[in-house]
């Protein structure tokens, strides 16, 4: 039987490319309501996560 884990990222290389588009959003929207103070941080920690979801990233 799969840990939650193993399922997790599982979860996470079938849909990338969702994962992705939600990242940006949510960074958008970070952004937004911090007035932009934050941008290059959330920029950073964007790209690491995206770099470390899904096995066929589509940032890469």
């Amino acid at each position: 039987m799969d840990s939650f884990m193993d399922k997790a990222k599982k979860l996470l290389d079938e849909h990338d490319d969702k994962v992705d588009q939600a990242l940006d959003k949510l960074r958008e929207k970070i952004d937004e309501n911090t007035k932009n103070q934050y941008t290059d941080h959330l920029d950073k920690g964007v790209q690491f996560a995206k770099d470390h979801t899904g096995e066929g990233d589509t940032t890469r």
